[in-house]
């Protein structure tokens, strides 16, 4: 129901003689169209006419749409919540109808994995439309999840350097643009290692963008890198970001990689930073919540100079070595 006031309802007609005005408004009341809120008081005219009126909605007949649901939607699709918002299923019933010829017609197509947007396009015409559009809602109301259809989200490319495709190999993810290229460099002039350990393939990190890449890194990679036999380093700067990066993606790839810390490198880049006379300070608003597994894998002396850099409020970004250290 809607509240509206007596001159709302009259629109045009507030300029007619009463007499019509009030046969129109009586006309709308045996209707059932309206009825009026008493509380409102009458406008003093005879006949009285009330200030204001409940406008009430027509109910619609969904029974052909409730039949639809019961007798030609596939099993696979829930109809639970349809059957009690017959509304929404009569607004999304274009969509749930595609859905549902593809189940009935092309389930077959479900045994291979298809990317949300090459799925989406392939049931609704539309590449967006599980991503950005209503697609997500629609699987909602169907009882269905994204796993359902099959689908795999895709991210950025991994930006990576094979130096060789042998298995095992050691590979090595860098936070940092500049190393990435630095290392690279290095192997092109034909060495086999980098600070005395033999590296088959460098992985640019992007910072955080590395989480996201992992997250489907089987599908992204070439098959030796996926190998379980091959062992997974990484080097980040020496602050906190740097150091939750790490823990974040240890916590991702737990179960199926261990991903170290390259303690080489830290080693390496902590007697650097012993030469320094000022270290940069730590950068604003960084997460200073870290817990010990990092540092568990280095010595005792290690790790603690180490948190004294990090407690002193400053830190040391793994540009500190460059292609004449490595």
């Amino acid at each position: 129901m809607k509240r509206i006031s007596l001159e709302e309802l009259l629109g045009t007609r507030r300029r007619a003689e009463y007499g019509e005005q009030y046969r129109y408004l009586m006309a709308l009341l045996e209707a059932g169209k309206l009825k009026p809120v008493k509380a409102s008081g009458k406008n003093g005219k005879k006949p009285a006419l009330y200030l204001e009126y409940w406008l009430l909605e027509e109910s619609e007949d969904y029974t052909e749409l409730l039949e639809e649901l019961r007798y030609q939607i596939v099993p696979s699709i829930s109809i639970d919540y349809y059957l009690s918002h017959p509304k929404v299923y009569q607004e999304e019933r274009r969509f749930v109808l595609l859905l549902n010829t593809y189940l009935r017609e092309k389930k077959e197509k479900l045994l291979s994995l298809e990317s949300v947007n090459e799925r989406s396009f392939e049931i609704w015409g539309q590449e967006k439309f599980l991503k950005e559009g209503k697609g997500k809602k629609i699987l909602k109301h169907c009882g269905l999840t994204m796993d359902a259809l099959q689908v795999y989200e895709t991210s950025e490319p991994l930006a990576y350097y094979s130096h060789t495709r042998d298995v095992p190999q050691k590979m090595l993810i860098l936070e940092n643009k500049d190393t990435f290229y630095s290392m690279r460099r290095h192997l092109l002039h034909r060495e086999q290692k980098i600070l005395g350990e033999t590296i088959g393939t460098l992985i640019y990190g992007s910072g955080k963008g590395i989480l996201r890449s992992f997250m489907d890194f089987d599908l992204s990679v070439e098959p030796y890198m996926s190998d379980p036999r091959n062992e997974i380093l990484y080097f980040g700067d020496l602050d906190y970001e740097g150091i939750g990066i790490w823990e974040k993606l240890y916590r991702l790839c737990r179960g199926h990689y261990e991903i170290r810390p390259f303690l080489r490198a830290y080693d390496v880049m902590l007697r650097k930073a012993e030469q320094m006379e000022v270290l940069p300070d730590t950068k604003e608003q960084q997460n200073r919540n870290i817990s010990p597994v990092f540092f568990s894998y280095f010595p005792e002396d290690t790790t603690k100079a180490m948190k004294n850099i990090l407690e002193k409020g400053t830190y040391v970004p793994q540009e500190i070595l460059n292609i004449t250290d490595f």
